[in-house]
């Protein structure tokens, strides 16, 4: 099996090295492929989405790049786009206007009830706990219903290739507020998995939360990937890369545990389109 890595920031927004860095770094750990997937900017105030000034350098360097080591690697260009209701841009609009080779979709700031509310549910677990408390009055089921609700329509409206870790809204919560085994929260999980069936998105099997230990499963683990299996939903393996060490991280493992699930291949991206590989 060769390895990749589609889901990649670099210091183009909060990743910690220039794109090059991780190029150099995923040649040396035998990489076929590296996608950049810098967060793209959004109209809200983020420590972490690429400026919008900088949209056009980041281009021109990742194609730039591409040309330069297109004998040693296989570089891609994208972006892991936010999806936000009547805030965000389409992604149809950003794929074709940049010429990005794939989108990938994901929810990090839920809508509340008004335009100005949105749920953080990244960075320091006090950004969830605050936001819980404030926007939903602690209700932990219509804070996830919520989150679940904007990851559907994002499938539906935007068709992202990729929708990224789709289960992050559980990162925070640490078993404290509900259990990922409790009936309302499965009957999310499997309206998610209908609309990624029909749409054929891809699923990203995402390592991060487990090697930066703010997870103790991936995302998304468990049940919701023995039903991609059962529902031939097709995945990837990403680490969500950060810093250019860790662009495999938990890469094997997580191979293996596909294998112990069921699944045979993952999809990967090969000149200009996802194909199925064996595990």
């Amino acid at each position: 099996m060769t390895y990749f890595s589609y889901h990649t920031h670099s210091s183009y927004c909060d990743g910690k090295e220039n794109p090059e860095d991780y190029i150099k770094q995923g040649i040396l750990q035998g990489l076929r492929a590296i996608g950049f997937s810098s967060h793209a900017p959004i109209p809200v105030a983020t420590a972490w989405a690429m400026k919008t000034s900088n949209i056009d350098s980041y281009i021109q360097e990742i194609n730039q790049l591409k040309e330069k080591y297109k004998n040693e690697i296989e570089v891609y260009l994208s972006l892991e786009l936010d999806y936000i209701p009547g805030v965000s841009k389409s992604f149809s609009e950003w794929k074709k206007n940049y010429g990005l080779d794939y989108t990938i979709g994901s929810v990090h700031l839920v809508k509340a009830e008004s335009e100005e509310e949105l749920w953080f549910l990244d960075g320091p677990d006090t950004n969830y706990t605050i936001g819980l408390q404030k926007l939903f009055k602690g209700d932990i089921k219509k804070a996830v219903t919520a989150y679940f609700k904007q990851v559907i329509e994002m499938i539906e409206t935007q068709s992202p290739d990729v929708v990224g870790h789709v289960d992050k809204v559980k990162m925070n919560n640490k078993g404290r507020y509900f259990s990922e085994t409790d009936e309302w929260y499965i009957h999310l999980l499997d309206k998610s998995l209908d609309v990624i069936e029909k749409a054929g998105s891809i699923v990203e099997v995402n390592t991060r939360g487990i090697y930066k230990k703010k997870s103790d499963k991936l995302f998304p683990d468990d049940y919701f990937l023995k039903q991609c299996h059962k529902r031939n939903i097709d995945v990837t393996i990403s680490s969500d890369a950060h810093h250019p060490k860790e662009l495999l991280c938990y890469f094997e493992e997580t191979r293996n545990y596909l294998k112990l699930i069921g699944f045979e291949s993952v999809t990967v991206f090969h000149k200009g389109e996802w194909i199925i590989e064996n595990i």
